[in-house]
């Protein structure tokens, strides 16, 4: 079977360079125009329906019929295929992004992501070190990364942006279904495999429907672990659906229920050690980080002819496994490891009312409320034989510290948008968001232990952990947004805003705890203060020669003051978060994509980025690690290139070839200093390569039938994509997957 594919990819490769074709497979381009094929693409990043053309936001949006040719089924195909996003991916389940600049590390641990992921109505995105899944994005309406601040809206945690995934309705009168599978050979790993089913069943016409998508991953590995034993040990193993039933008893009536599960095996973690060889790490145990995601929700609309009111209302349950080996902290001379147990449960509620369109104004307003639990316990462990060796008894088992605590925390907010039509070619917008964040930690109690000073030949020493509360942190503030839209034709559009966002207070678990390894080394701080953003943007949005051209150009200048960042206590490696004065990020992004001729798409779209510290006192150096003009995590510069033919292989088959080459620049991992000791660079500093991906397709349909050749990574590129930036984690790169040929199958009725 590899071999077959391999020799696909390798006809697929000659039909593609011989041709000069290209894939929308890097859907920037396509994207970014605002009509393809004289269709008008429509957002709701406004809370209401409206042209892209006419939307004052740097916004790329993804249809299904892209994200399917292309094989994006999360978030690493949607980072590449955006102006100024980057993800920082170190494995499976770990998907943290960057826009604009607004990062400084990849990592994030303990932090409030800067930009907000939103399925439906729920925000799934949550703290840096805790695991984000990645959503299947088969059968879905539309993807939408909207960029710059989106407070007003999305709330607290769209410091940067906030990435959309809609799901799909069910159809009221027709029958439905589809299936999409993918098959993949990874060079130096394995086979990977996706299914996808949907079927939509209405139940009585024109009132009632069902639909149902179901979907299957099992993609192998391409790391080896050399401590286990176990090669191509990084596979996945991920599946789930989706239920939405859609009643809709008169015009003005809609009530839409949804239910989804999401469960997700990684087997092994995708970081490595380069100085080991190609694709090697090694760990006593596999690091695991696994989830487990159901939600639920009821969203209500009603039509009042002159607004629509929206109600939804989402549980959301969420499990995680948290298994890292820790041996890193001290280089590998103590076996050393975590077992982290989470479950979080989430609350959300949203009620607003969106103006009907057409009137001189055009406005929401709504309220919006959050309560979240999340219950950890920490199991820090050794081995049965690395005790032996150093003869420390009384272990429980090979747990040699625990610690139970919960993290409560709630926002409750108002917010409201506003535009005013001046006229057809002139109109204002204004929007304002206003709550309150809360957050605590609680310590339900555990033990520390004096491992970590290697008691050769002594029982182990327990230290209880009292059990309390910690400090409770709360914020009430603003965030606002204005801007202005000239259209002096139809084709083209201008705006300028400024916008605001802010992130809620951190609680470090550890506040106040002295390191017993050395207890001279810094006290980790209680919590974080809020940090606060402002964007100001211009942007043009055009149609060009009967719309056969279009560009997206967007220029920023953004004030990033008291930021929150990540920090590790040197002696223990403990996480904890504090802040730091500020940073300016500026840039310019572009999407231009044109059709010169009927059967051929071509575009570009990329962004330029500098981003720095620019304020700093000498105390907020010397507990995070900063330095003045440091870099944030970001590249200079990501852009990408494409082009598509379209032609009619032979009567009624469609077909088209399509290639596209993606580049990231270089970015530093983490601020260059060692937490809490000023002025010493630390060792853990280091930054990502400059990268490309080059992916070429070719594809046909057949009636009903769909078939893709594709081939991802083709130039077979192991730069290095990310680098954490903590000690205790031995391997501490990742790459691209390496180079995968296969084909894909749809049918649609």
């Amino acid at each position: 079977m590899k071999a077959i594919l391999v020799s696909s990819a390798s006809i697929l490769a000659m039909a593609t360079l011989s041709t000069a074709y290209a894939q929308q497979a890097d859907t920037t381009a396509p994207q970014a125009s605002e009509e393809r094929g004289g269709d008008v693409v429509i957002v709701s990043a406004t809370r209401r329906e409206e042209s892209l053309q006419d939307v004052p936001l740097s916004i790329t949006a993804f249809s299904q019929e892209e994200l399917s040719e292309e094989g994006i089924v999360g978030f690493e195909g949607l980072a590449r295929e955006t102006p100024g996003i980057v993800l920082n991916k170190q494995s499976a389940n770990f998907n943290n992004f960057t826009a604009r600049g607004i990062a400084t590390n990849g990592y994030g641990a303990n932090l409030q992501s800067t930009v907000t992921i939103y399925i439906d109505e729920l925000p799934i995105s949550t703290i840096g070190n805790a695991t984000v899944l990645d959503p299947n994005l088969f059968d879905v309406e539309r993807v939408e990364f909207l960029r710059g601040p989106q407070g007003t809206l999305f709330g607290s945690g769209s410091l940067a942006g906030a990435l959309r995934i809609l799901n799909k309705n069910p159809d009221l009168n027709d029958f439905q279904y589809s299936v999409l599978g993918d098959l993949g050979a990874t060079e130096g790993g394995g086979i990977r495999q996706r299914y996808n089913a949907m079927v939509n069943m209405p139940i009585i016409e024109d009132e009632a429907a069902l639909r149902v998508v179901g979907f299957y991953r099992d993609e192998d590995g391409w790391i080896d672990n050399i401590g286990t034993g176990v090669e191509d040990a990084n596979r996945l193993v991920n599946w789930g659906g989706r239920a939405i039933f859609l009643v809709e008893p008169t015009d003005r009536l809609s009530i839409r229920l949804l239910a989804s599960y999401e469960d997700s095996q990684p087997e092994d973690a995708s970081l490595h050690i380069p100085a080991l060889g190609t694709d090697k790490r090694d760990t006593v145990r596999p690091d695991r980080f696994t989830g487990q995601i159901a939600n639920f929700n009821a969203t209500i609309d009603y039509d009042f002819d002159w607004a629509t009111l929206t109600s939804s209302s989402t549980l959301s349950m969420f499990d995680q496994e948290f298994f890292v080996d820790l041996a890193g902290t001290f280089g590998g001379a103590a076996e050393f490891g975590l077992d982290a147990v989470g479950a979080q449960r989430t609350f959300v509620q949203e009620t607003r009312l969106a103006s009907a369109v057409g009137g001189a104004f055009d406005w929401v307003a709504g309220v919006f409320y959050l309560d979240r639990r999340l219950d950890v316990d920490y199991y820090y462990r050794s081995t049965p034989q690395f005790l032996q060796i150093l003869g420390i008894t009384g272990a429980d088992g090979d747990i040699i510290a625990e610690t139970f605590a919960h993290f409560d925390s709630s926002e409750l907010a108002a917010f409201g948008e506003l535009t005013y039509h001046v006229s057809d070619q002139l109109w204002l917008t204004g929007g304002l968001r206003y709550g309150e964040t809360e957050a605590q930690g609680f310590t339900e109690g555990g033990y520390q232990s004096n491992y970590l000073l290697f008691p050769f030949g002594q029982p182990l020493q327990r230290f209880p952990l009292t059990p309390g509360a910690g400090r409770k942190v709360t914020e009430s503030k603003p965030s606002y947004k204005l801007s202005v839209s000239y259209a002096p034709t139809d084709e083209l559009t201008t705006y300028a805003t400024v916008a605001t966002g802010f992130r809620t207070p951190i609680v470090n678990a550890a506040g106040g705890r002295v390191s017993i390894v050395d207890p001279t080394d810094l006290v980790i701080p209680l919590s974080a203060e809020s940090d606060n953003l402002v964007n100001y943007e211009l942007g043009v949005k055009g149609r060009f020669f009967d719309n056969r051209v279009s560009a997206h150009l967007a220029a920023y200048h953004i004030n990033w003051d008291n930021i929150q960042v990540q920090a590790n206590r040197l002696s223990d490696s403990i996480q904890f978060a504090t802040n730091i004065g500020g940073a300016v990020s500026q840039g310019l992004e572009f999407e231009i994509s044109a059709r010169p001729i009927d059967m051929l798409s071509v575009g570009i779209s990329g962004s330029f980025n500098e981003a720095k510290v620019t304020d700093l006192t000498a105390s907020e150096a010397a507990i995070s690690g900063a330095v003045m003009d440091a870099r944030l995590a970001s590249p200079r510069f990501q852009g990408s290139a494409f082009a598509r033919v379209d032609w009619d292989m032979m009567q009624d088959v469609p077909a088209y070839a399509s290639v596209i080459y993606q580049h990231v620049g270089d970015y530093p991992n983490m601020l260059p200093n060692i937490p809490g000791r000023p002025g010493v660079p630390s060792p853990l500093f280091d930054y990502t390569d400059s990268y490309g991906n080059l992916n070429a397709s070719f594809g046909a349909k057949f009636g009903n039938v769909g078939a893709q050749l594709y081939i991802e990574n083709a130039l077979d590129d192991d730069s290095i994509t990310y680098v954490h930036p903590e000690a205790f984690i031995a391997a501490r790169y990742a790459t691209m997957r390496p180079r995968t040929v296969g084909i894909r199958l749809s049918y649609q009725n």
